[in-house]
């Protein structure tokens, strides 16, 4: 027995040591990585960027040194593609750009647009764009459609079928274990409601998706058309022939593509047009390379800042757990307060890519833009999607931009409490009692349904909420009331038919709303600084690398349904009232 204990305590102390080691190594590995990306790129002479166009797409890239070690696609940040692009424009050295598009994918229509019209400006410089793809998507194609050269796998294919939005319902599900939704809106198209008490879309629903998909539909094709000198109908017509499934060789006749290469035909195409022999090597940069090019810019001699604040993802009262972007109203509000007492910062850029939250949190939010344009200018540039809450924290601002396909409007709100007698009564056997001191002591308790007195109040709330969300709409945007509550009642909108109804002030991406602000800060040298500050890559290894690779490996997993169940976990964390978008933004695309 003594020699038992002895060599499983021996085990066990040998275990203890390797991963001890194991975690100095990874450390050591890391703080490797960290030093190796903090050096400054030098670019040589007649030098190739490369934009791989492989993993999701959000509006900031902050790499965490878990992904780099298990070689997770990286997250591709429209702020790093777009310096890229503008610093590939600007060297002399830099010939051109090269893109491999594969799995591009969570990539809105509007920040494809913004990175492809910054693809366009390159272009205007003299400088050529070869794209290249086994298989484009059609997001990933919509991208490479500016290239001079479209190649294809000669056994690859463009998936070019329009687009398409495939809301899940669950109130059948909900029914069979026992959950009865309890819903209180304003709006006749706030549709985020539908999937818990319904089994299909609305006809207010199915009317606003229907055009906002065509709205879209008709940008990509009318940009696409002029790219590659086709019609737009002739694109249509494409896409229902099912082109998607035609050989190679018909889709360079159809001249969706140029040429039929494999990959080592492509480098040594790329080798030719640098003027370069076939034993030599392409000079590339990846974005990686890009960030450091230049890396150490001097501070403006002005002192003048304009800064730039991300708000991105769903609103929150308070910081969830996840990984997912959030944008928690505190947080945002006292780092906003801190820029308006910053005598530096000349002007504030909002960039919003949120489909909306919390309406209290977005109220908090709202009154500090509104104390900041007081003193400073304040111009808000719209992502992806700028809807519902994320509409409501940009009407106060100064001016808005968005490009012709963000999504936008959803001015509404709503509030669901769940009934669950049924489930705990019938199903499980639980059953509650409860002594109070007063008739609402109680008012949300989800083991029984709410009588009509908590159904009154709680629909007073909700009315309340819009009329205040209509207000601050129609105080920013400088509309009566009336005008605002015609193009409220939750629906969605496009960038370009928001335009049309004034919800915004100009088409535009990130560069413009930026030229924006520093004309009405009156300020011609500035320096751009970008907020909140992001994690630091060792920190987040600490904080949250475990918890990321976890969540991230249940994402790949549940695929399409991922945003589904995280809508399921907002439902027991959010605030009851909710200004958010009725539908995952990110759609076949």
């Amino acid at each position: 027995m003594k020699e038992f204990f002895k060599y499983t305590l021996a085990t066990i102390t040998g275990l203890i040591v390797v991963t001890i080691v194991a975690v100095i190594l990874g450390i050591g590995t890391l703080v490797g990585m960290v030093a190796l990306s903090e050096q400054e790129t030098i670019v040589t002479e007649n030098s190739l960027m490369v934009i791989r166009l492989d993993g999701p797409l959000k509006e900031r890239s902050n790499p965490n040194p878990i992904d780099q070690l298990v070689n997770n696609n990286p997250i591709l940040g429209v702020d790093e593609i777009l310096s890229a692009i503008e610093k590939a424009y600007n060297h002399e050295y830099i010939k051109g750009i090269y893109i491999e598009s594969s799995a591009l994918f969570s990539a809105s229509p509007a920040s494809i647009e913004e990175i492809r019209n910054a693809l366009l400006r390159f272009k205007e410089g003299g400088k050529f764009i070869v794209a290249y793809s086994d298989h484009y998507t059609q997001g990933g194609y919509y991208l490479c459609s500016v290239a001079d050269k479209i190649i294809l796998n000669p056994q690859g294919n463009i998936y070019w079928n329009g687009l398409a939005s495939q809301p899940i319902f669950f109130k059948d599900l909900l029914d069979k274990i026992g959950i009865n939704m309890q819903i209180f809106k304003v709006g006749t198209y706030k549709s985020a409601v539908e999937p818990f008490t319904s089994n299909s879309m609305s006809e207010a629903n199915r009317e606003q998706l229907s055009n906002y998909l065509l709205s879209v539909w008709n940008t990509l094709c009318n940009e696409i058309a002029v790219s590659r000198q086709l019609s737009p109908s002739s694109l249509k017509e494409l896409a229902d022939q099912g082109v998607f499934a035609a050989p190679a060789e018909q889709l360079i006749e159809a001249g969706l593509a140029d040429t039929l290469l494999y990959l080592d035909g492509v480098q040594s195409y790329l080798k030719q047009l640098m003027k370069l022999d076939s034993a030599s090597q392409l000079p590339t940069l990846e974005l990686e390379d890009m960030a450091n090019v230049q890396k150490n810019q001097p501070i403006a001699p002005s002192g003048n800042i304009i800064a730039v604040y991300y708000a991105c993802g769903n609103i929150t009262d308070v910081a969830s757990n996840t990984t997912e972007e959030e944008i928690v109203g505190t947080q945002m509000a006292k780092e906003l307060s801190e820029l308006r007492k910053d005598n530096d910062v000349k002007a504030v850029v909002i960039r919003v890519n949120s489909p909306g939250g919390s309406a209290f949190a977005s109220e908090q939010i709202w009154r500090e833009v509104s104390l900041l344009k007081k003193q400073k200018s304040v111009i808000v540039s719209m992502g992806g999607v700028a809807a519902s809450g994320g509409y409501y924290i940009s009407c106060a601002a100064d001016s808005i931009f968005a490009e012709p396909t963000t999504l936008t409007g959803s001015i509404g709100i709503y509030g669901m409490i769940p009934d669950m007698q049924e489930l705990l009564n019938t199903k499980l056997g639980i059953y509650t009692d409860v002594v109070k001191t007063n008739r609402y002591a109680d008012l949300g308790d989800i083991s029984r349904p709410l009588h009509e007195g908590e159904k009154a109040l709680i629909q007073q709330s909700i009315n309340q909420g819009y009329e205040l969300f209509v207000k601050r709409c129609a105080d920013g945007r400088k509309m009566t009331i009336s005008d605002i509550q015609e193009v409220a009642e939750g629906r969605i909108w496009t960038g370009e038919t928001a335009l049309q109804h004034k919800l915004v002030d100009r088409l535009g991406g990130l560069d413009e709303a930026i030229k924006a602000a520093a004309a009405s800060a009156e300020i011609t040298s500035y320096s751009l600084m970008s907020y909140p500050t992001p994690k630091d890559p060792l920190l987040s290894l600490w904080l949250d690398g475990a918890d990321h690779y976890i969540e991230s490996r249940i994402a790949e997993s549940v695929g399409e349904y991922a945003p589904y169940l995280r809508l399921v976990e907002r439902i027991k964390q959010a605030n009851h009232i909710q200004a958010h978008i009725g539908f995952d933004p990110n759609f076949k695309f």
